[in-house]
């Protein structure tokens, strides 16, 4: 029993960086309509909307058990790299500095989430 709850405690540290993960996707959902690019570029906002869903579930399953996440660190990063490049790929014209600064700042904060928690998990390994 105390091994289970030591190994639970030295986890916390990354499921706290995965539910900011979740966060990040909820806002990455919801980005359209509170940054207003969602009636210019209906596509780019289809996009977040997917990618935030499923970035805010991913969260949501890593966090609940932060010592398996490993492998689904390299996913949220994929996701956060998407979200950076989005606006040039996903939109036909200019997407607009408003929806370009969202999905940068966003897909920036999901990197480096990924990555901390990526070597968080890298670290409880070695010890």
């Amino acid at each position: 029993m105390r091994d289970r709850y030591s190994r639970m405690l030295q986890t916390r540290g990354v499921a706290a960086v995965e539910e900011l993960v979740i966060l990040a996707g909820i806002y990455a959902a919801v980005s359209g309509w509170v940054v207003h690019f969602s009636a210019a570029r209906p596509e780019l906002a289809l996009s977040n909307l997917v990618v935030g869903i499923t970035l805010a579930v991913m969260g949501l399953c890593m966090s609940m058990a932060p010592e398996r996440s490993h492998d689904l660190n390299f996913v949220v990063l994929l996701l956060g790299a998407w979200l950076i490049i989005s606006p040039w790929v996903v939109a036909t014209s200019d997407a607009g500095t408003g929806a370009i600064l969202s999905n940068v700042i966003t897909g920036a904060c999901v990197c480096l989430f990924a990555l901390t928690a990526g070597g968080l998990l890298m670290s409880k390994r070695k010890t």
